[in-house]
């Protein structure tokens, strides 16, 4: 719309937007003045060759964001490597990394070759390279519904006031505030925000903000890209005193198409093993009846191969109740393999067919993953706004020397 010599316009892309910005900031300019300068340049240039501005709209070649960009972050909680593995997809470069479990260190070892060091909680901050991103997947178990139930059952504490796992959360803050990384990168379970009635999230928030970071937040349900409900809330947080403004990010959007089944993942001739006995059958179907007769909701959760599974948990291993396939009238129902679990969060081919733990501890592991695709889609994203750093600071670090940093992983030796 047009009145005068003024003009509005409307619906301006999110990158345009961010340019403009970024262009603002790096010359002390005004919006307006800004638009008007490309405006008058685009104008210019148009008159001097004595072209028309638009000659071929079909010729006019959008301005794309890079996929990949270099990076470098450390993976703590790493579990066995999921943030490792969509970050070095997206141009991250992995500087240091912490897992507590042996096992999962074991696996982490064999599938990224170094060991992580250990406890977090006997980790200098010193200790600890600068980097970019801190990516962590900080333990869920105290802030988790099915956590939540069994501490309360046990009389147990839970949330922060779980001293074995809730406090890891402050560990994570006291590195942040010692390495101050540009950006935070965190995932949880879906109650966090709900947990002891939104007082853990208040805390979780509040300590964040003290740090002087901007915060984003989403609950993200795996289900569009792996055939599994899986709810897990992503928290991306970026640096104030690096990012003056609030940086324009958005989470990923669930990918368009055919939605993954449980077809797509299931193997072929699975070992018999893997079918249920008789005999935990029926005491399955008893549990499960005399929970309904009580009102209560627990159950096995039956499924066909063209549906979608519900959430793998870490206590995969004792029954298989929450995932079990449908084999037909004849036979009973079987739980996933380990290699259909591993495909089932989304791993690629290469982790599916390397297992060297027990089939104990590999459906342990993938319950506690994140599901590697879902932390790509969310690092594209983040990777869009370094892109606009870039444009407006030319270069992505507050440290350049970490470019050139090397770490010497004392734990692999």
């Amino acid at each position: 719309m047009s009145v005068g010599n003024q003009l509005l316009v409307r619906n301006v892309p999110q990158k345009t937007r961010a340019w403009i910005d970024a262009q603002r900031i790096q010359y002390n300019m005004s919006q307006q003045e800004v638009v008007l300068s490309v405006l008058d340049q685009a104008v210019d240039y148009g008159l001097e060759l004595n072209l028309p501005l638009f000659p071929n709209l079909s010729t006019i070649v959008e301005r794309s964001v890079p996929e990949n960009l270099p990076f470098t972050f450390v993976d703590l909680f790493a579990g066995i490597g999921g943030f490792r593995i969509a970050l070095e997809k997206v141009g991250g470069r992995c500087l240091f990394s912490s897992e507590w479990d042996k096992y999962s260190q074991k696996t982490y070892k064999a599938w990224h070759g170094d060991m992580p060091h250990g406890d977090i909680r006997e980790i200098k901050p010193a200790d600890i390279p600068d980097h970019d991103i801190l990516a962590a997947g900080f333990p869920c178990q105290p802030f988790s519904i099915a956590g939540v139930s069994k501490r309360n059952s046990l009389g147990t504490a839970h949330g922060f006031n779980c001293a074995t796992q809730g406090n890891l959360f402050f560990q994570l803050a006291t590195i942040i505030k010692a390495k101050r990384p540009p950006l935070l990168f965190l995932e949880n379970v879906k109650n966090l925000r709900s947990h002891d009635n939104g007082r853990t999230w208040a805390v979780i928030q509040e300590t964040l903000h003290e740090l002087d970071y901007w915060i984003f937040s989403e609950v993200i349900d795996a289900a569009g890209w792996v055939p599994q409900h899986r709810e897990r809330v992503y928290i991306v947080c970026f640096d104030k005193r690096e990012f003056k403004q609030r940086p324009l990010f958005q989470f990923p959007k669930k990918p368009e198409g055919r939605k993954p089944r449980l077809d797509d993942i299931l193997e072929t001739a699975p070992d018999e093993k893997y079918t249920l006995t008789p005999h935990l059958w029926n005491y399955l179907q008893r549990y499960a009846e005399s929970h309904k007769a009580k009102g209560n909701g627990f159950g096995f959760g039956l499924v066909t191969p063209e549906k979608i599974a519900r959430t793998l948990s870490a206590r995969y291993y004792k029954d298989g109740s929450e995932i079990l396939i449908f084999q037909g009238n004849s036979k009973l129902p079987r739980r996933l393999t380990p290699k259909e679990c591993a495909r089932l969060m989304g791993f690629d081919e290469k982790y599916q067919e390397h297992q060297v733990v027990s089939d104990t501890q590999a459906y342990r592991q993938f319950g506690n993953a994140v599901v590697p695709k879902v932390v790509e889609a969310v690092a594209r994203q983040i990777v869009k706004i370094l892109a606009e750093k870039l444009v407006e600071k030319g270069c992505l670090l507050k440290r350049t020397e970490v470019n050139n940093y090397r770490v010497e992983n004392k734990a692999s030796k």
